[in-house]
């Protein structure tokens, strides 16, 4: 008959005493096929939860740019209030008219 402790440290070696090194085997056995599930279980969830993270940051707008539309009139009530000159409303107009048209050209295929 086999010693409990003598199967434990024969069992490493291979060496079976009987039925009890076989229930001791299957023991061991399940016993480290469920941690090996736990722990991929637990990686799995780290993985995710980073990958979430990840895609919260990065999904951010950094800052969202006015369109030449938002700007031209923002500069055209500049203008009102004699902020602006009439030179540099022009000026200011040119430079945006065609941003403008390529917005519009963009609406236009998007709509």
């Amino acid at each position: 008959m086999c010693i409990m402790n003598r199967v434990v440290q024969s069992a490493s070696l291979g060496v079976v005493c009987g039925d009890e090194a076989g229930i001791l085997t299957a023991i061991f056995f399940t016993s480290h096929s469920t941690d090996l599930i736990f722990w991929l279980a637990v990686l799995v969830g780290l993985v995710t939860l980073a990958a979430y993270a990840i895609g919260k940051i990065r999904a951010e707008p950094v800052q969202k740019e006015p369109t030449a539309s938002e700007l031209l009139s923002k500069f055209r009530e500049s203008h009102s209030r004699g902020e602006i000159s009439d030179e540099e409303f022009r000026t200011i107009k040119t430079t945006l008219a065609a941003r403008l048209q390529d917005e519009l050209r963009d609406n236009g295929q998007k709509g």
